[in-house]
């Protein structure tokens, strides 16, 4: 049988090329090795946006399209909305009696984003809300409600692993083997630059470029991608390893990549050259992501059923699961 592998991702905004090269390119090949369920996390995305419900909703559609447009086959995989599983949530009630909040706290994922907020608002973290200190626990659920063996994270998401093996770990030592206990799945790719040099590419940063940014958008994002500062003129010698644009170029222009190396350092290519032509390698590499995404916008009606078939076929896991559970702390009362 094949193992099973659980993604969540958190409809906040469309996937960019951060999301494409860090994570979401190798979901597409896993795919076919693997039992792979895709939850688009609604229910974890208020917890930080519970003032702005409308944003999570329209983007619930929107990640599914991005998802279906980079080539995740729902014959293949399972793609769900985390809140039509309501045994998650049940779920999570269950296992938030294993954690107790100052673990939460020590998490170090959730001591970064806490430190994040306070720096954000400038506030002593007094505005933090339990269900966005509580939320490895929800995701604990996720995994576990799916019989997940694999989760595929960054490093950054290593401690939120960890603490849901500690939770199964601490469940079954008291229940009894109910749950499986997982495991990270560590990809090689690293986190994607923002076309600013950030080591981080974000929406809030505004410097990413998104799976289907127009031609335009394209155009005037790479236009005022940074190059070597030290390249006044365009003959000038200069650094590819300080350019974003070349690192771009490495991204998605491999044939070409030594020719732009070369003339680049011996300052026989100029700033607005290879701009030009990262934009014209960019929209055709986009292009076929682009045109499939067209498809399910025209068809909103095919991304629903996809949606719905998929979170039924979930939720059937995830009854097994939470009727196992119920099982081992006595309170399956039917």
């Amino acid at each position: 049988m094949k193992k099973t592998i659980l993604t969540g991702i958190r409809p906040t905004g469309r996937l960019h090329l951060g999301h494409y090269f860090g994570a979401s390119k190798n979901w597409v090949a896993l795919q076919y090795d693997y039992d792979s369920y895709f939850e688009i996390a609604d229910v974890q995305a208020l917890t930080d946006n519970f003032d702005n419900p409308e944003k999570v909703r329209t983007n619930v559609r929107e990640i599914a399209i991005d998802l279906l447009a980079i080539g995740i086959d729902p014959e293949k995989s399972t793609i769900f909305i985390q809140s039509m599983i309501p045994e998650i949530a049940e779920l999570t009630i269950y296992y938030s009696n294993l954690v107790t909040m100052a673990r939460l706290y020590r998490n170090p994922t959730i001591k970064t984003e806490i430190a994040q907020k306070k720096a954000l608002f400038g506030n002593d973290g007094e505005s933090v809300t339990y269900g966005f200190v509580g939320y490895p626990v929800s995701q604990a659920a996720d995994i576990t409600a799916f019989k997940g063996d694999l989760v595929p994270v960054g490093e950054d998401q290593l401690p939120l692993i960890e603490q849901c093996r500690e939770i199964v770990r601490k469940f079954n030592s008291i229940y009894g083997e109910t749950l499986k206990e997982p495991e990270s799945y560590l990809s090689e790719t690293k986190r994607i630059k923002g076309l600013d040099g950030n080591d981080k590419m974000g929406k809030s940063l505004g410097n990413a470029i998104y799976l289907r940014d127009s031609e335009d958008e394209i155009k005037k994002k790479i236009m005022g991608a940074i190059t070597d500062p030290n390249k006044i003129k365009k003959d000038d010698k200069a650094d590819p390893s300080v350019c974003m644009v070349y690192y771009y170029h490495k991204l998605i222009n491999s044939d070409n990549l030594d020719t732009i190396c070369k003339e680049c350092k011996e300052g026989q290519r100029g700033c607005v050259q290879c701009k030009k032509e990262l934009i014209e390698s960019m929209n055709k590499f986009l292009s076929p992501i682009k045109e499939r995404a067209k498809y399910y916008e025209e068809n909103p009606e095919v991304v629903d059923k996809i949606l719905i078939e998929g979170s039924k076929r979930a939720r059937e896991v995830a009854k097994e699961t939470l009727k196992d559970v119920k099982k081992a702390i006595k309170i399956d009362y039917e």
